[in-house]
């Protein structure tokens, strides 16, 4: 319920949208709402070093398989290595038709996320955590993003230090479209579509997730 009145009046007083920096009050739910996978992002946008590096330092404070912490991070803004992350990743592998991102609407940055070691099942525990917590901490920063786990592994190592295994590349930059959630149940389609300008999401229900 507190959720719900906080989300209600901010609406009341922005009418609806977010400003470029997310109240300090903003709720778990409220980010998680906000928390989309953008795949076009406004190129008048920068995003700078420092809110990358705030971003990628929600990693000091998360949950790690025996506390290993494995994962590092390569924040990319501009230069060669933006050049190279941006021509080694695929996009929306349900809208092939698309080329997505659309000319204009790329990535303003991207962070990296390697590992000391090879891919295991622990660290792939790890990078979700480390993701979720991650664009979370975008949205809370007026930003948003997209995991992309789809890319060209040995080109995207180039642009890292030696002895370490690239796992995915998480884009950032300012949405740039609009996105919503559509409620299905259990044997309905899970594929993501666009409709009318919208990029539309089915999402099981809560009675279709308990067993």
């Amino acid at each position: 319920m507190a959720d719900n009145y906080l989300e209600k009046k901010y609406d009341e007083v922005f009418g609806g949208r977010s400003s470029s920096k997310s109240p300090k009050w903003a709720s778990l739910s409220t980010l998680l709402k906000r928390n989309r996978s953008y795949r076009g992002y406004d190129p008048r946008v920068e995003v700078t070093e420092s809110q990358l590096l705030s971003i990628v330092s929600v990693n000091t404070r998360i949950a790690s398989s025996r506390n290993l912490q494995r994962l590092r991070f390569h924040p990319v803004t501009q230069g060669d290595d933006a050049k190279t992350v941006l021509e080694n990743i695929r996009m929306a592998a349900a809208l092939k038709e698309l080329n997505l991102p659309l000319p204009g609407t790329e990535p303003a940055a991207f962070i990296i996320v390697c590992s000391t070691c090879e891919e295991n099942p622990e660290i792939l525990i790890d990078l979700g955590i480390s993701l979720q917590s991650m664009l979370l901490r975008a949205v809370d920063l007026g930003l948003g993003g997209l995991i992309i786990r789809s890319f060209n592994k040995e080109e995207i190592k180039r642009t890292l230090k030696p002895g370490l295994t690239p796992l995915a590349v998480l884009a950032i930059g300012k949405p740039a479209e609009r996105i919503e959630l559509v409620p299905v149940h259990e044997g309905d389609s899970l594929t993501y579509y666009r409709k009318d300008g919208i990029h539309c999401v089915p999402k099981l229900e809560i009675q279709d997730l308990l067993v």
